[in-house]
């Protein structure tokens, strides 16, 4: 990532490095497939401020490990999972507690660190994560951020047993979350601008889809905005029950409107963030993709053609997940 800026100016440029060394609990990987997420379009537009300049996006990685340094778990020919989150302190008071998403000490992938725009990357090991088996390397990296903000999301939202949940855009995130909540017998209400993701959201099994600013047929226990414009939070809030939750999945969130009040807070209604993930909430997420039959949507570009799967993702033109997989 050159210079920040929209993705039409190309703020991505292709370069040759040599191949990094694995220090020590660390990994060199070999990149089978990185998934393109919309954080990755925040940071190359600037949207996230840059924290390594220069910086190899993406961080939904799949990959071989080919070495290792000292004090490592996984070796070479392990397939592993590398994801957001890649540092945290161990020591502050939110690690103490289980928050480590919280960490004031955190470092990410592919914004503190080089990510999977690449044909290697180098990852600690002790933030990797196990696969689970019988899937391709395309279907598991949207996986790796994706699926578990999603789940993250989910589980902020707190859909009652089977309850209503509204979700506003549904790209590789939500259609993820979608599968998971279905699964738990809730009724899934989908809310999106695009009329391929409408179909989608029916075949995968949702009971209604409409555009992001139509009523909704019957009130909402819960509801999660995955699209990154704050204009739909009161629109959300609205269409909620008495005592439901609403959460607000992305990292980066245009401004909010003001909230009136009585229509959009009263009653017990609520909004709730997401800040990154656990691990826990990750290995808890994976092993249950490994149980449950996810349909994983997705659409491959050659690495070269990361600016390109860049600027489809920001015009609603990918369905489902893209995924970048090097020659």
């Amino acid at each position: 990532m050159t210079a920040p800026g929209p993705i039409d100016t190309g703020p991505l440029e292709p370069v040759e490095w040599d191949l990094p060394e694995p220090g020590p609990g660390d990994l060199l990987v070999r990149v089978r497939a990185c998934g393109v997420c919309r954080t990755d379009l925040h940071v190359a537009e600037g949207d996230l401020p840059a924290r390594l300049p220069g910086v190899v996006p993406g961080h939904e990685i799949v990959g071989e490990v080919v070495a290792a340094g000292p004090g490592c778990l996984h070796g070479p020919g392990d397939r592993v999972g590398v994801a957001w989150l890649r540092h945290t302190c161990g020591s502050c008071r939110y690690c103490r507690r289980g928050a480590e998403n919280l960490c004031p000490r955190s470092a990410y992938t592919g914004w503190d660190a080089n990510g999977g725009y690449a044909e290697y990357a180098v990852a600690p090991d002790a933030y990797v994560y196990d696969l689970p088996a019988g899937r391709e390397d395309v279907e598991l990296a949207p996986l790796l951020c994706a699926g578990i903000i999603g789940y993250r999301a989910l589980r902020r939202a707190e859909p009652p047993p089977g309850g209503r949940l509204g979700i506003w855009g549904f790209g590789a995130s939500a259609h993820l979350a979608a599968q998971i909540a279905m699964a738990e017998g809730a009724e899934v209400y989908v809310f999106t601008r695009s009329p391929t993701a409408r179909r989608l959201a029916l075949d995968l099994g949702a009971v209604w889809a409409g555009g992001s600013f139509d009523e909704a047929p019957e009130p909402l226990d819960s509801a999660v905005v995955f699209a990154p414009a704050g204009a739909l939070v009161p629109v959300a809030l609205e269409r909620l029950d008495r005592g439901g939750t609403l959460a607000v999945a992305g990292i980066h969130l245009t401004d909010v409107p003001a909230l009136d009040y009585r229509r959009h807070l009263f009653q017990e209604r609520q909004v709730r963030s997401v800040t990154a993930n656990t691990r826990a909430d990750g290995e808890e997420f994976l092993r249950l993709a490994g149980r449950l039959p996810l349909a994983v949507t997705t659409t491959a570009y050659g690495l070269a053609d990361a600016d390109r799967a860049l600027a489809d993702l920001a015009a609603d033109r990918v369905n489902g997940a893209a995924v970048l997989v090097p020659d």
